[in-house]
Protein backbone atom coordinates (compact mmCIF):
# COMPACT_ATOMS: atom_id res chain seq x y z
CA UNK A 1 0.00 0.00 0.00
CA UNK A 2 1.31 3.84 -1.38
CA UNK A 3 1.77 5.97 1.59
CA UNK A 4 -0.22 7.96 1.24
CA UNK A 5 -3.08 5.35 0.53
CA UNK A 6 -5.65 5.77 2.99
CA UNK A 7 -5.91 2.51 5.32
CA UNK A 8 -8.72 0.24 4.45
CA UNK A 9 -11.59 0.49 7.30
CA UNK A 10 -12.28 -1.72 9.61
CA UNK A 11 -15.82 -2.63 7.55
CA UNK A 12 -13.60 -3.35 4.55
CA UNK A 13 -11.03 -5.29 6.24
CA UNK A 14 -13.94 -7.58 7.51
CA UNK A 15 -15.49 -7.99 4.45
CA UNK A 16 -12.42 -8.75 2.45
CA UNK A 17 -12.01 -11.74 5.31
CA UNK A 18 -15.71 -12.61 4.23
CA UNK A 19 -14.66 -12.96 1.15
CA UNK A 20 -11.32 -14.63 1.34
CA UNK A 21 -13.32 -17.09 3.36
CA UNK A 22 -16.23 -17.79 0.58
CA UNK A 23 -15.38 -20.74 -1.28
CA UNK A 24 -16.54 -20.59 -4.73
CA UNK A 25 -18.36 -24.32 -5.69
CA UNK A 26 -17.06 -25.22 -9.07
CA UNK A 27 -18.35 -28.87 -9.25
CA UNK A 28 -19.95 -31.01 -6.56
CA UNK A 29 -18.05 -31.30 -3.55
CA UNK A 30 -15.16 -29.23 -5.20
CA UNK A 31 -14.62 -25.72 -4.22
CA UNK A 32 -12.10 -23.06 -5.10
CA UNK A 33 -10.60 -20.40 -2.35
CA UNK A 34 -10.08 -17.01 -3.54
CA UNK A 35 -6.52 -15.44 -3.28
CA UNK A 36 -5.44 -12.96 -0.10
CA UNK A 37 -4.98 -9.82 -2.40
CA UNK A 38 -1.58 -8.32 -2.15
CA UNK A 39 -0.69 -11.73 -0.43
CA UNK A 40 2.97 -12.30 -1.11
CA UNK A 41 5.30 -15.92 -0.45
CA UNK A 42 3.20 -18.13 1.78
CA UNK A 43 0.01 -18.35 2.26
CA UNK A 44 -1.18 -17.83 5.79
CA UNK A 45 -2.16 -21.67 7.29
CA UNK A 46 -5.37 -19.89 9.01
CA UNK A 47 -6.47 -18.73 5.61
CA UNK A 48 -6.31 -22.78 4.45
CA UNK A 49 -8.05 -24.29 7.58
CA UNK A 50 -10.52 -21.95 7.19
CA UNK A 51 -11.68 -21.98 3.59
CA UNK A 52 -11.48 -25.77 3.85
CA UNK A 53 -13.89 -25.83 7.11
CA UNK A 54 -16.20 -23.73 4.74
CA UNK A 55 -15.92 -26.36 2.28
CA UNK A 56 -16.57 -29.54 4.48
CA UNK A 57 -19.48 -26.81 6.33
CA UNK A 58 -20.81 -26.17 2.72
CA UNK A 59 -21.35 -30.13 2.02
CA UNK A 60 -23.14 -30.82 5.19
CA UNK A 61 -27.17 -29.83 5.06
CA UNK A 62 -29.04 -31.59 7.76
CA UNK A 63 -28.25 -29.27 10.62
CA UNK A 64 -25.28 -30.62 11.79
CA UNK A 65 -22.41 -28.44 12.55
CA UNK A 66 -18.80 -28.74 13.20
CA UNK A 67 -17.61 -29.67 16.57
CA UNK A 68 -14.19 -30.66 15.57
CA UNK A 69 -11.37 -30.26 12.77
CA UNK A 70 -8.05 -32.26 12.31
CA UNK A 71 -5.05 -30.59 9.72
CA UNK A 72 -1.71 -31.67 8.95
CA UNK A 73 -0.01 -29.51 6.44
CA UNK A 74 2.35 -30.96 3.79
CA UNK A 75 3.52 -28.12 1.63
CA UNK A 76 3.23 -24.10 1.96
CA UNK A 77 0.79 -22.35 -0.01
CA UNK A 78 1.89 -20.42 -2.80
CA UNK A 79 0.18 -16.36 -2.71
CA UNK A 80 0.25 -16.77 -6.56
CA UNK A 81 -2.35 -19.27 -6.89
CA UNK A 82 -6.05 -19.69 -6.11
CA UNK A 83 -6.76 -23.09 -3.95
CA UNK A 84 -8.50 -26.24 -4.55
CA UNK A 85 -10.77 -27.93 -2.31
CA UNK A 86 -11.77 -31.25 -2.86
CA UNK A 87 -14.36 -33.00 -0.50
CA UNK A 88 -14.88 -36.42 0.24
CA UNK A 89 -18.00 -37.49 2.16
CA UNK A 90 -16.62 -40.54 4.26
CA UNK A 91 -19.75 -41.13 6.87
CA UNK A 92 -22.98 -39.86 7.04
CA UNK A 93 -24.70 -40.66 10.20
CA UNK A 94 -28.17 -39.60 12.01
CA UNK A 95 -25.94 -37.78 14.66
CA UNK A 96 -23.21 -37.20 13.33
CA UNK A 97 -21.08 -36.92 9.71
CA UNK A 98 -17.95 -37.25 8.53
CA UNK A 99 -15.51 -34.89 5.83
CA UNK A 100 -12.69 -35.75 4.27
CA UNK A 101 -10.89 -32.20 2.80
CA UNK A 102 -8.09 -31.99 0.50
CA UNK A 103 -6.63 -28.61 -0.07
CA UNK A 104 -4.72 -28.79 -3.87
CA UNK A 105 -1.94 -26.19 -5.35
CA UNK A 106 -0.60 -26.79 -8.97
CA UNK A 107 -2.05 -31.21 -8.63
CA UNK A 108 -0.15 -31.29 -5.20
CA UNK A 109 -1.86 -31.48 -1.86
CA UNK A 110 -0.73 -29.06 0.43
CA UNK A 111 -3.35 -29.91 3.76
CA UNK A 112 -5.58 -32.87 4.53
CA UNK A 113 -8.20 -32.14 6.64
CA UNK A 114 -10.88 -34.27 8.55
CA UNK A 115 -13.61 -32.49 10.17
CA UNK A 116 -16.77 -33.81 12.03
CA UNK A 117 -20.09 -32.66 12.43
CA UNK A 118 -23.32 -33.14 14.92
CA UNK A 119 -26.98 -32.57 15.49
CA UNK A 120 -27.21 -30.11 18.50
CA UNK A 121 -27.49 -32.66 21.66
CA UNK A 122 -27.78 -31.88 25.55
CA UNK A 123 -25.67 -33.41 27.90
CA UNK A 124 -23.48 -33.15 30.89
CA UNK A 125 -21.21 -30.64 31.18
CA UNK A 126 -18.11 -28.88 33.21
CA UNK A 127 -15.38 -27.01 31.62
CA UNK A 128 -11.73 -25.21 33.10
CA UNK A 129 -12.48 -21.79 34.58
CA UNK A 130 -11.16 -18.84 32.62
CA UNK A 131 -8.20 -17.15 34.08
CA UNK A 132 -8.28 -13.94 35.60
CA UNK A 133 -6.15 -11.79 33.18
CA UNK A 134 -7.48 -7.42 32.47
CA UNK A 135 -10.51 -6.92 30.45
CA UNK A 136 -9.97 -6.32 26.49
CA UNK A 137 -11.03 -2.49 27.41
CA UNK A 138 -7.92 -2.37 29.80
CA UNK A 139 -5.40 -3.38 27.26
CA UNK A 140 -3.70 -1.78 23.94
CA UNK A 141 -4.58 -3.27 20.49
CA UNK A 142 -1.19 -5.16 18.82
CA UNK A 143 -1.68 -2.37 16.04
CA UNK A 144 -0.96 0.06 18.11
CA UNK A 145 1.97 -1.62 20.11
CA UNK A 146 3.31 -1.91 16.90
CA UNK A 147 3.11 1.67 15.40
CA UNK A 148 5.00 2.35 18.64
CA UNK A 149 8.01 0.91 17.29
CA UNK A 150 7.92 0.89 13.43
CA UNK A 151 11.37 3.02 13.07
CA UNK A 152 13.04 -0.53 14.87
CA UNK A 153 11.28 -2.69 11.97
CA UNK A 154 13.30 -3.80 9.34
CA UNK A 155 12.45 -2.13 5.63
CA UNK A 156 11.59 -5.73 4.27
CA UNK A 157 9.79 -6.52 7.15
CA UNK A 158 7.61 -3.17 7.69
CA UNK A 159 4.80 -3.41 5.14
CA UNK A 160 4.00 -6.79 6.49
CA UNK A 161 4.58 -5.77 10.32
CA UNK A 162 2.02 -2.90 10.16
CA UNK A 163 -0.61 -3.61 7.94
CA UNK A 164 -4.10 -3.26 8.82
CA UNK A 165 -5.63 -6.71 9.98
CA UNK A 166 -9.32 -7.97 9.83
CA UNK A 167 -8.56 -9.62 13.39
CA UNK A 168 -7.89 -7.17 16.87
CA UNK A 169 -5.27 -8.75 19.08
CA UNK A 170 -4.66 -7.29 22.06
CA UNK A 171 -1.96 -9.40 24.52
CA UNK A 172 -2.30 -9.10 28.03
CA UNK A 173 1.36 -9.29 28.05
CA UNK A 174 2.94 -7.74 25.18
CA UNK A 175 6.22 -9.26 23.84
CA UNK A 176 9.21 -7.54 22.53
CA UNK A 177 9.62 -9.00 18.85
CA UNK A 178 13.32 -8.27 18.38
CA UNK A 179 15.06 -8.61 21.65
CA UNK A 180 12.73 -11.35 23.37
CA UNK A 181 13.58 -12.56 26.85
CA UNK A 182 12.75 -15.80 27.88
CA UNK A 183 9.82 -16.34 30.09
CA UNK A 184 7.22 -18.98 30.75
CA UNK A 185 5.37 -20.79 27.80
CA UNK A 186 2.37 -19.35 28.69
CA UNK A 187 -0.02 -16.30 26.15
CA UNK A 188 -3.06 -14.29 27.36
CA UNK A 189 -4.80 -12.62 24.32
CA UNK A 190 -8.47 -11.22 23.55
CA UNK A 191 -9.02 -11.31 20.17
CA UNK A 192 -11.84 -10.44 17.66
CA UNK A 193 -13.07 -9.15 14.18
CA UNK A 194 -12.75 -5.71 13.67
CA UNK A 195 -16.32 -5.10 12.48
CA UNK A 196 -20.06 -7.08 12.80
CA UNK A 197 -20.70 -9.99 10.90
CA UNK A 198 -24.05 -11.80 9.90
CA UNK A 199 -25.39 -14.39 12.19
CA UNK A 200 -23.63 -17.01 9.86
CA UNK A 201 -22.75 -19.52 12.77
CA UNK A 202 -20.60 -21.45 10.00
CA UNK A 203 -19.20 -18.31 9.32
CA UNK A 204 -17.92 -17.28 12.54
CA UNK A 205 -16.50 -20.78 13.06
CA UNK A 206 -14.46 -20.74 10.00
CA UNK A 207 -13.02 -17.26 10.81
CA UNK A 208 -12.58 -18.07 14.24
CA UNK A 209 -10.81 -21.07 12.66
CA UNK A 210 -8.33 -18.42 10.80
CA UNK A 211 -7.77 -16.78 13.37
CA UNK A 212 -6.37 -19.49 15.67
CA UNK A 213 -3.60 -20.15 13.87
CA UNK A 214 -2.65 -16.67 15.42
CA UNK A 215 -0.15 -16.59 18.61
CA UNK A 216 -0.32 -19.71 19.07
CA UNK A 217 3.19 -21.10 17.53
CA UNK A 218 4.69 -18.00 18.83
CA UNK A 219 4.05 -19.72 22.52
CA UNK A 220 6.35 -22.54 22.55
CA UNK A 221 9.63 -19.69 21.35
CA UNK A 222 8.96 -17.95 24.51
CA UNK A 223 11.32 -19.62 26.87
CA UNK A 224 13.83 -19.93 24.12
CA UNK A 225 14.19 -16.07 23.59
CA UNK A 226 13.63 -16.26 19.72
CA UNK A 227 10.63 -15.06 17.17
CA UNK A 228 10.40 -15.18 13.43
CA UNK A 229 11.53 -11.10 14.08
CA UNK A 230 15.20 -12.24 15.66
CA UNK A 231 15.70 -13.68 12.06
CA UNK A 232 17.23 -17.10 13.50
CA UNK A 233 14.41 -19.53 13.31
CA UNK A 234 12.55 -20.97 11.01
CA UNK A 235 8.89 -21.98 11.85
CA UNK A 236 6.07 -23.11 10.39
CA UNK A 237 2.81 -24.64 11.11
CA UNK A 238 3.23 -29.34 10.92
CA UNK A 239 -0.76 -29.83 12.15
CA UNK A 240 -3.56 -27.65 13.64
CA UNK A 241 -7.08 -28.99 15.52
CA UNK A 242 -9.85 -27.49 16.92
CA UNK A 243 -12.53 -28.49 18.88
CA UNK A 244 -16.14 -26.40 19.02
CA UNK A 245 -17.42 -26.02 22.19
CA UNK A 246 -20.19 -24.16 22.60
CA UNK A 247 -21.95 -21.65 19.89
CA UNK A 248 -19.79 -17.90 20.14
CA UNK A 249 -19.86 -14.88 18.27
CA UNK A 250 -16.54 -13.39 16.61
CA UNK A 251 -17.11 -10.30 16.33
CA UNK A 252 -17.39 -10.45 20.24
CA UNK A 253 -14.13 -10.59 22.48
CA UNK A 254 -12.93 -13.78 23.23
CA UNK A 255 -9.95 -14.74 25.51
CA UNK A 256 -7.20 -16.92 23.45
CA UNK A 257 -4.96 -18.40 26.08
CA UNK A 258 -2.24 -20.62 25.32
CA UNK A 259 0.73 -22.60 26.55
CA UNK A 260 3.06 -25.15 25.22
CA UNK A 261 4.32 -28.04 27.73
CA UNK A 262 7.14 -29.61 25.69
CA UNK A 263 9.62 -28.37 22.69
CA UNK A 264 12.60 -30.56 21.25
CA UNK A 265 13.56 -32.12 17.65
CA UNK A 266 12.89 -28.86 16.11
CA UNK A 267 9.15 -29.00 17.09
CA UNK A 268 7.33 -27.06 19.63
CA UNK A 269 3.84 -28.32 20.63
CA UNK A 270 1.25 -25.75 21.72
CA UNK A 271 -2.50 -25.53 23.09
CA UNK A 272 -4.98 -23.11 23.19
CA UNK A 273 -8.10 -22.76 25.23
CA UNK A 274 -10.74 -19.74 23.69
CA UNK A 275 -13.33 -18.25 26.15
CA UNK A 276 -16.20 -15.92 25.89
CA UNK A 277 -15.95 -12.34 27.79
CA UNK A 278 -18.41 -13.97 30.38
CA UNK A 279 -16.26 -17.35 30.74
CA UNK A 280 -17.84 -20.11 28.48
CA UNK A 281 -15.15 -22.18 27.15
CA UNK A 282 -15.85 -22.15 23.75
CA UNK A 283 -13.11 -24.11 21.78
CA UNK A 284 -9.98 -25.59 22.46
CA UNK A 285 -6.99 -25.86 20.10
CA UNK A 286 -3.99 -27.55 19.62
CA UNK A 287 -1.04 -27.70 17.06
CA UNK A 288 2.54 -28.80 16.30
CA UNK A 289 4.95 -26.30 15.01
CA UNK A 290 8.68 -26.54 13.19
CA UNK A 291 10.90 -23.91 15.13
CA UNK A 292 14.49 -24.82 13.40
CA UNK A 293 16.94 -22.21 14.87
CA UNK A 294 19.56 -21.45 12.51
CA UNK A 295 23.29 -21.18 13.64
Amino acid sequence: MAEDTPPPTPEQLVEQLTTLLDVEQIDTDLYRGPRQPGGVGRVFGGQVIGQALQAAQRSVEDGKHAHSLHAYFMRPGDENHPIIYRVVRDFEGRSFATRRVIAMQKGQPILNMAASFQLPAEGLHHQDPMPDVPDPDALRSERKLREEIRDQVPEKYRRFFLRSRPVEIRPVAPRNWFRPDPTEPVQHSWFRVVAPLPDDPALHRAMLAYASDMTLLGTCMLPHGVSWMTGNVQTASLDHAIWFHEPMRFDEWLLYTTDSPWSGHSRGFNRGRIFTRDGRLIASVAQEGLIRVRD
